[in-house]
């Protein structure tokens, strides 16, 4: 059974249904007149009854006389019983701490058994690796180009390194990537 592509399918032809013409509507549109009147009397009726609300206020208010409590004269108070001055905190860490070391256990780093090289380009015309070569020494490090014939071909490789660890071809690869050049892939040495 063969598989069909549904993706590249183009849409099938629709017919386009004969468009309708509206009916004609034969009465007037109303005028602004009628739209406004309305709105009008709803507002003149809002402000009449604001004026008749604000005629209706008392206009001599009943007079409300403060009452005033007694004051009580102050008795002779005591002194409130102070509290005692606050102790001066001693701290025992502060005076350990530089006197003392703490021991860590870091097992010794053992070098790797093979090298680590770094391939940044492979490219057909060695003016192209000349060029990524020089790309790389403007970042202050040294690239080598070098020449190799393969089954289809002679290709010219860019490649720094060798380097003891992994970390420290990151490090260069790092500084590479800040220039533009994001193809280089980190390899044991050959």
């Amino acid at each position: 059974m063969s598989q069909r592509d549904y993706a590249n399918k183009g849409k099938p032809n629709r017919k386009k249904a004969p468009r309708r013409k509206k009916a004609a509507n034969n009465q007037p549109a109303p005028a602004n007149w009628l739209r406004i009147a309305p709105a009008l009397i709803v507002v003149a009726g809002f402000a009449y009854l604001l004026y008749q609300i604000s005629g209706s206020a008392d206009d001599n208010p009943e007079k409300v006389t403060p009452i005033v409590a007694p004051t009580a004269k102050p008795k002779a108070t005591k002194p409130v019983d102070e509290l005692p001055p606050k102790p001066q905190e001693t701290w025992e860490y502060t005076n350990e701490l530089p006197s003392r070391s703490v021991e860590v256990d870091l097992p010794e780093k053992t070098e790797p058994g093979r090298p680590y090289q770094m391939q940044c380009g492979s490219f057909r015309n060695s003016d192209d690796a000349q060029s990524m070569r020089a790309t790389i020494a403007f970042q202050g490090l040294e690239a080598e180009v070098r020449r190799t014939e393969g089954k289809n071909g002679v290709w010219y490789r860019v490649v720094l390194g060798p380097y003891t660890s992994k970390r420290q071809a990151e490090r260069d690869r790092h500084k590479i990537q800040r220039a533009g050049i994001n193809t280089c892939q980190i390899w044991f040495w050959n």
